[in-house]
């Protein structure tokens, strides 16, 4: 039995299931291999244009937008209006007492009273000049007065009516919306003190009244992206909060100014809300079109920076995988055009890349290590047969 066992021969050693073959330069995985069902891909097609996603924010449609703020210092006495509610042009918002807008009542009264008067002199200097008791130069003087006090009545009446101010001196002063709309912001409180001098950049204004039918849109383009956001262009708004749901903006504006910290282009879409499911400062992504005039189109996560070179690795038979380096003309985060290196229906790895190029690095490294040996055992047979010859030839 042991001179049997010792006789036999040894069982054969059956291949790994996940091992994969280099062969010149291409990785051949054997049928059923479970890399391959890893190994997802694409066909490359060709295109003139793609598609680009800029990071963009909603914000209120300042030409239909009101901040309103106090024009003379005061208490707060009524609030007569709240965030959501539709309001009309005129309609007041809070009532407050000011004792400075109770002056600007004051004036308008007595510039009232002191027309009354000049036109009372005036009426007598006439009676004066008509029986030759004045000259006429008194009678002149009187009529420049009564016209300079009726323009005052007219200047401070104005003022007084500017911010809803009766002909009375009652010192209420209204926070009057002058355009219809919709309430959205409120900062205000029963009692609060408002001045004039607190207004300005940054500080919230104590209502704010827009139509949100229209919003704006804000974009920060790359400056490759800019020819593409012309003035009146168009362009697809993507909310991920709305996935099933499509807009379509316009471009309004462009800045001529590079922001000097994110180095992106403010542009400013509008975009139309009429059942207004968009809300302000929403995030959402303004998406384009971009003309590149040929190329071929594979997704970004098909390419592999190896050094300074990109490379992409193409299945060119049944899980037989080959990297192949391209020259880019574009690339996002989403998809890539091929300048150079690739041909129309060549099929691209696009999901575990890493993967395929790690296994590639594995293989080389197990075909240096399996030709060094052989590389050794042919130089001593070489020198071997050498020395037998050299002793052969010996007398």
């Amino acid at each position: 039995m042991l001179l049997l066992a010792a006789c036999s021969e040894p069982a054969p050693t059956l291949p790994e299931a996940t091992s994969a073959v280099l062969q010149g330069n291409q990785l051949r995985y054997a049928a059923g291999n479970p890399q391959l069902a890893l190994l997802t891909t694409v066909d490359v097609k060709p295109s003139t244009a793609v598609a680009i996603d800029l990071p963009a924010r909603l914000t209120w449609n300042e030409s239909r937008t009101q901040r309103i703020f106090p024009a003379f210092a005061g208490r707060v006495t009524a609030i007569r209006a709240d965030v959501g509610q539709t309001v009309k042009a005129g309609a007041v918002l809070a009532q407050m007492a000011s004792p400075d807008f109770g002056q600007a009542q004051a004036d308008a009264a007595r510039a009232l009273v002191d027309a009354q008067l000049t036109q009372k002199s005036l009426a007598r200097q006439k009676e004066l000049l008509a029986a030759g008791v004045i000259a006429r130069k008194d009678f002149e003087q009187a009529e420049a007065d009564a016209a300079r006090a009726q323009t005052e009545v007219a200047r401070a009446q104005a003022r007084t009516r500017l911010y809803g101010g009766a002909g009375s001196v009652n010192q209420q002063l209204g926070l009057v919306s002058t355009i219809g709309g919709i309430v959205v912001e409120r900062n205000l409180n029963p009692g609060q003190e408002l001045r004039p001098d607190q207004s300005g950049v940054g500080v919230p204004a104590p209502f704010v009244v827009s139509d949100p039918t229209s919003l704006w849109v804000q974009i920060d383009a790359r400056e490759r992206d800019v020819g593409s956001l012309k003035i009146g262009s168009q362009f697809e708004l993507i909310v991920p909060t709305l996935p099933n749901e499509k807009f379509v903006g316009k471009v309004l504006a462009s800045s001529d100014a590079i922001d000097p910290t994110t180095r992106t282009i403010k542009v400013r879409g509008e975009v139309a809300n009429p059942d207004r499911r968009l809300k302000a400062e929403m995030l959402a992504s303004a998406r384009l079109e971009r003309h590149l005039g040929g190329g071929l189109v594979i997704p970004a996560s098909s390419v592999v920076l190896r050094g300074t070179q990109h490379t992409v690795y193409v299945q060119s038979g049944p899980g037989i995988f080959e990297p192949r380096e391209v020259r880019l003309s574009y690339q996002d985060s989403k998809q890539a055009v091929v300048a150079r290196g690739l041909e129309a229906g060549d099929k691209v790895v696009s999901e575990n890349v890493l993967l395929l190029a790690r296994q590639f690095a594995l293989s080389q490294e197990t075909s240096e290590s399996k030709e060094v040996p052989a590389a050794e055992a042919k130089a001593s047979t070489t020198k071997a047969v050498e020395k037998a010859t050299d002793t052969a030839k010996k007398p």
